[in-house]
């Protein structure tokens, strides 16, 4: 059994394969986790008003409200509550769909327990971290700033702190892995970062994983912040490296 730090937490578990949820149900409860279950999409999304909890666990594939309509629905109300996505989809284009939701992990069906509970606690660790600090706590070795809550660049304004941004294109809300990413963006500016680099200390990839995930962040970035998205000044693409912020760029 896994050891753990993070005890009684309330956790909501939804997904319709009833013998799955339970199995998990009493695992995390021997954890010494609160658990509860929605077996459809709909009691998920009733549960998760009710109970208030500290992680979400959902699968896509649902009756009532699939997956996607709960996260987005979820999404629309809390940035910040970590998310894991638990489904038999395997594909690339599912789970960068999911990412780009807001989604903080995705574990393929059929798991591994020891991984699947390891990976519960990291979403909890970095969520019970992120109530005193509101930025992430892995930052690359230059880091100098963790308590950024305002950072300008142009004509463009991010607010860490209520997960907004301004810029000519008008204001509009950032997702959590967003934020993450943009605070290893401007806590490293004008030093190139690898794609797996820039996602093991933003969103606790582990180094090595082969993904291009990062390059649809970098084209909502570009499409947010930059005045031409096709000729960027500020995320600049670094050919066989990843990517360089320039903050001092004339746009």
């Amino acid at each position: 059994m896994i050891v753990t730090k993070n005890i009684g937490k309330k956790i909501l578990v939804i997904d319709d394969e009833k013998h799955i949820a339970e199995a998990i149900k009493l695992n995390l409860k021997m954890l010494g986790h609160e658990v509860v279950v929605g077996i459809n999409g709909l009691e998920g999304l009733n549960w998760w008003k009710e109970f208030s909890p500290d992680l979400v666990i959902v699968d896509l594939m649902m009756p009532e409200i699939d997956g996607i309509g709960v996260i987005t629905e979820i999404r629309k109300r809390d940035m910040k509550i970590p998310i894991l996505v638990i489904s038999a989809k395997d594909q690339v284009k599912e789970k960068i769909r999911c990412l780009s939701l807001g989604v903080d992990d995705y574990l393929s069906k059929p798991f591994d327990l020891d991984e699947f509970l390891l990976r519960v606690d990291r979403l909890l660790t970095r969520s019970e971290w992120g109530k005193s600090h509101p930025l992430t706590s892995e930052v690359v070795e230059h880091n100098k700033n963790l308590e950024i809550e305002n950072f300008s660049f142009g004509t463009n304004n991010i607010d860490f702190k209520n997960l907004k941004a301004q810029s000519a294109q008008g204001v509009f809300d950032l997702t959590l892995q967003e934020m993450k990413i943009l605070k290893i963006f401007i806590t490293n500016p004008n030093f190139p970062l690898t794609r797996e680099e820039i996602l093991e200390k933003a969103l606790g990839y582990d180094r090595g994983v082969t993904t291009r995930t990062l390059d649809n962040f970098i084209v909502r970035f570009r499409k947010y912040f930059e005045q031409d998205a096709k000729n960027p000044k500020y995320f600049k693409s670094v050919r066989s490296v990843g990517y360089l912020f320039d903050p001092s760029a004339n746009s």
